[in-house]
């Protein structure tokens, strides 16, 4: 396992870092799952706040304060919906893109930590399996460039989840 990569367990709106992702969708409208545990920590403030920003592209993330929550910031990122008809490259991109765009988003504003849900793995289909490769290899090419980023946390709600990360980074 590369040295800023840890897998825990738990609930990610809990965790008190520079940033943590949120798995919102293109609107950034309320919903449940991560985005409905980060927004009921963080207050009403979240909403407000998002509710003025425009809808943004698969992939594309953007930042809002943590509000009551205890991380500083909030990267809201959409990832695509797997079970979509549609060819597999292309929601293969734009998945690793999530996690590019969201190290990008914390290296430019100098963060330190960052810790990231299984992006996908709910609602929108994706095999977690899959999933989790896609997003160790993008957060391994992205932090290349992000050397003041020494905490990457992947955030999992089950063991399960934990043990496919394990697995993906080659841990035991």
């Amino acid at each position: 396992m590369s040295a800023p990569f840890e897998i825990m367990v738990g609930r990610i709106e809990t965790l008190a870092l520079d940033a943590v992702v949120n798995a919102a969708n293109r609107q950034l409208m309320p919903g449940s799952g991560v985005d409905g545990a980060l927004r009921a920590a963080a207050g009403p403030r979240l909403t407000e706040a998002t509710s003025r920003i425009p809808p943004i592209l698969t992939g594309e993330a953007v930042i809002t304060p943590g509000y009551d929550a205890p991380m500083k910031f909030i990267i809201h990122t959409a990832a695509p919906i797997w079970t979509e008809p549609g060819p597999e490259g292309p929601k293969v991109a734009g998945l690793a893109k999530c996690y590019m765009s969201s190290i990008k988003m914390a290296a430019s504003r100098g963060f330190e930590s960052i810790a990231f849900p299984c992006l996908g793995t709910g609602v929108y289909g994706w095999p977690r399996g899959f999933a989790c490769g896609i997003a160790v290899a993008a957060c391994e090419q992205e932090l290349a460039s992000a050397p003041k980023l020494k905490r990457v946390v992947f955030c999992c709600f089950t063991e399960d989840d934990a043990k496919i990360y394990r697995d993906g980074l080659g841990v035991s």
